[in-house]
């Protein structure tokens, strides 16, 4: 592993980890067995998300490399070889934790340079994943971003995200906060070979019903939409069924896409599930990490008809997906907040 080469000194200002900063841990209990956690103490945790990106935000916060998620099509996979760790099983078991995270985000944010823009949170790997039930460095993250009211929104697969809902609500009292939970099918078979380390999705839904009924409202990023494994009529239907049985305001699908690290490692995946997808795999992506643009578009419109049935409007780009603050004597509530979106 180069850490040598991502601390200070020869490398200068741009270092990830400050000198000595690396402790590895192997942590032999159920939950973690079989997983590494490298603790570093990070030189900068506030990251601008490149200008040619897709996605809809500027800035993002992620206090961990790597994911026990393991889900095989995971777009982050590519990360971990700037570290010259494994984009295989390594990704999913060499987990960087940034343990100074929270610490470090109070500064940054009251830097005279920072102007308070929308910070998005989990958009590379889970904040929420196992390791969070370790080093619970959400709590004072959430806490920094509530105590300098700047506005942020948080994508999760993982249900330890209601452990902070006293926090969040807090948080939405004083700026924006975007919630939303991804749930690209409610297939149990698929979900255990390709989202092996993820809460199921029925608990992913159910924690959707708990933000809810807490007043806190929670979009569904139906993601992703997988061919020809997850996008049958049926399977569509069932997973916006359930969605909107969980009270999710909106509904957003988006559809596989395969990025360099994540296409090998899918594509060795499929190898050994379903051969006989290989080839059509190989077809559909021929044109690069994005299915066909009528294929997005076939999947966008079936889902969209089938939240119109169900009584849940698609997430539209610039809706509000805010928490809803408890009902106060006087004053004015908070402002919507800008919606949490990866299309």
């Amino acid at each position: 592993m180069r850490w040598e080469n991502l601390t200070e000194g020869p490398a200068g200002p741009a270092a990830l980890f400050g000198a000595g900063a690396v402790v590895t841990r192997t942590i032999d209990t159920p939950e973690f067995r079989g997983i590494t956690f490298h603790e570093v103490r990070a030189r900068s945790i506030v990251n601008r998300v490149p200008g040619a990106s897709r996605m809809p935000f500027e800035w993002t916060v992620n206090p961990y490399r790597g994911c026990s998620h393991a889900c095989v099509y995971c777009f982050a996979r590519k990360t971990h070889s700037y570290l010259d760790l494994d984009i295989g099983l390594g990704f999913d078991s060499q987990i960087v934790v940034k343990t100074n995270a929270p610490e470090l985000l109070r500064r940054e944010l009251a830097a005279p340079r920072w102007t308070g823009a929308h910070i998005a949170m989990g958009t590379n790997v889970d904040c929420y994943q196992r390791a969070e039930g370790r080093y619970r460095l959400m709590p004072g993250i959430i806490e920094a971003l509530r105590d300098r009211a700047n506005p942020f929104s948080i994508l999760t697969k993982g249900t330890l995200i209601l452990r902070d809902l006293p926090l969040l609500r807090e948080a939405a009292e004083v700026t924006e906060v975007g919630i939303s939970v991804s749930v690209g099918f409610t297939d149990t078979a698929l979900w255990r070979t390709v989202e092996p380390g993820t809460p199921s999705p029925a608990a992913r839904l159910n924690a959707v019903r708990t933000l809810t009924d807490a007043g806190i409202e929670c979009g569904v990023l139906m993601a992703p939409v997988i061919p020809f494994l997850g996008d049958s009529p049926a399977q569509l239907r069932a997973t916006v069924r359930a969605v909107a049985e969980s009270g999710a305001t909106s509904v957003t699908p988006l559809v596989l896409h395969l990025r360099p690290g994540a296409r090998e490692w899918f594509t060795a995946w499929l190898g050994e599930h379903h051969p006989h997808l290989v080839e059509r795999y190989e077809r559909m992506y021929a044109g690069g990490s994005y299915a066909p643009t009528w294929y997005q578009r076939m999947i966008t419109r079936q889902v969209h008809e089938l939240a119109a049935e169900f009584d849940i409007g698609p997430a539209r780009r610039g809706a509000a997906r805010s928490i809803a603050a408890p009902d106060r004597p006087e004053g004015p509530g908070p402002a919507g907040a800008t919606q949490l979106t990866l299309l």
